[in-house]
């Protein structure tokens, strides 16, 4: 059994026995609203019974508070997590437009390519024709060795790609693949 589903389990159970505690202390008013009566019970089982239902409610909030403290730690990495991710993907998008030779006309129109703006909206937010865009695209693919705004996004999806999370596979050459090869 995992950790996480043991913490699943431990907080499941925590939380059934405070709905138990507050049934408790809800039926005991409820009972007492409408009139009905049960058979009572001594005053020190009953003491003994509501400290253990508030002691319940008590650490159903004690572990709440605990829950989200940690959610807010746990976001506050994630946050810190995409910070990183995302520094590491400009710096990499920088290092291949520089290796490409990009102008900054070129820089700026394969930026909005890769976020996935149509030529018309790249023209409209760089206040140049369609055509000029068309050009720039054109001679962004040929610097970067790809034919299309597809494949131009591939290659930095590819180099984000660990190659360890592939399987070997996939990632050496198949027999038939290399009879082809070699043929060829």
């Amino acid at each position: 059994m995992t950790t996480r589903m043991r913490r699943a389990i431990f907080v499941g159970a925590i939380f059934l026995f405070q709905a138990v505690c507050a049934l408790f202390f809800i039926s005991d008013i409820l009972l007492s609203v409408f009139g009905l009566y049960v058979a009572p019970i001594s005053w020190r089982s009953r003491e003994i019974l509501e400290i253990g239902a508030a002691l319940g409610l008590l650490l159903g909030l004690v572990l709440g508070a605990i829950a989200l403290a940690n959610a807010l730690h746990e976001g506050a990495r994630t946050k810190a997590r995409l910070r990183r991710a995302t520094s590491a993907f400009h710096d990499l998008i920088e290092e291949r437009f520089a290796q490409w030779g990009l102008t900054a006309a070129e820089r700026e129109v394969a930026l909005f390519a890769i976020k996935g703006l149509s030529i018309a909206e790249i023209a409209s937010l760089r206040d140049t024709s369609e055509g000029t865009v068309k050009a720039q695209s054109a001679a962004i693919y040929r610097k970067a060795g790809v034919n299309g705004r597809g494949a131009l996004l591939s290659v930095f999806v590819d180099d984000l790609i660990d190659d360890r999370f592939l399987p070997a596979a996939k990632t050496a050459s198949k027999p038939d693949d290399a009879g082809v090869k070699a043929a060829q």
